[in-house]
């Protein structure tokens, strides 16, 4: 399943949609410390944005910022009129907690859907505010490959807040019947051999193998990793079990560029929901 092309027809769809909007979407991303990879990954969702006419501006705080200073950047953001999307890039620097600040963002700015009352509308299924991004993309791209999803039998392998959890929801809202697999499950690779759709959100570099996926199923893979030698690799074994499953994500080119077509859909979506208030 090819994220990276769908993802360009997303982007292409909300570039056509902006180019007609007389209000531009804008989002605030909030960078605090210096963390590698987070920098790469802000610099990157700052060029989409932009490349799609949104306002972007990153916030760039000090490793050493305290508590203090990020909330009162995050409320005045809150109360900012034009600004629609609030991204608080994660993961924080250990002194700050992370949850106590996502809980600061106003749930219809959350871009990332994790505010508890955006989780909760989730649960109940009652239309969030933003829905978090990479479980969304992943819904989005079983779709789009027309796997049924209805009557299925899903196993996500990995609980966090932001993709276990919320993908665990999405599929059941979408009649799958769900297990949520994770570290001190037993028996692992039994459980993940009878799903449908097997999806690995854990982090554990070439964890799900043949051993774990039935003939035909389709197969998700939400790990990636850039080993010493520069090549990157998911939670998924590609060569063995792309010989077994119906359908696979490639790692790269399956689900980070959907998470970040995602991000900007959800962008759009607060601009025009905030447009109402």
């Amino acid at each position: 399943m090819d994220g990276k092309a769908y993802s360009k027809e997303i982007l292409e769809q909300i570039k056509i949609k902006v180019c007609n909007m007389q209000k531009k979407p804008s989002i605030a991303v909030i960078l605090v410390g210096n963390n590698p990879a987070s920098q790469i990954y802000v610099n990157n969702k700052e060029k989409t944005a932009r490349e799609l006419g949104f306002v972007s501006k990153t916030y760039h705080l000090k490793e050493n910022t305290n508590a203090n200073e990020l909330k009162d950047l995050i409320l005045n953001l809150n109360s900012d009129k034009n600004t629609d999307a609030i991204l608080l890039q994660l993961p924080l620097p250990k002194h700050l907690v992370s949850q106590d600040f996502i809980e600061l963002i106003d749930p219809k700015k959350d871009v990332d859907g994790f505010h508890p009352i955006n989780c909760g509308k989730l649960m109940t299924n009652s239309n969030p505010y933003a829905i978090s991004c990479t479980p969304k993309g992943i819904i989005k791209l079983l779709k789009k490959y027309n796997v049924k999803i209805d009557g299925a039998n899903a196993v996500v392998i990995g609980r966090s807040n932001m993709v276990g959890k919320p993908l665990a929801q999405l599929l059941l809202n979408e009649n799958a019947t769900v297990t949520v697999a994770h570290s001190k499950t037993k028996n692992l690779s039994a459980i993940a051999h009878g799903a449908d759709i097997l999806i690995s959100a854990t982090g554990i570099k070439g964890l799900v193998t043949k051993d774990f996926v039935k003939s035909g199923a389709v197969v998700v893979d939400v790990g990636i990793f850039r080993d010493e030698d520069g090549k990157i690799n998911g939670d998924v074994e590609f060569e063995e079990v792309s010989k077994i499953a119906s359908l696979i994500t490639p790692v790269p080119g399956g689900i980070g560029p959907m998470t970040i077509a995602m991000l900007m859909e959800n962008t759009l979506e607060l601009s025009l929901n905030n447009a109402k208030f």
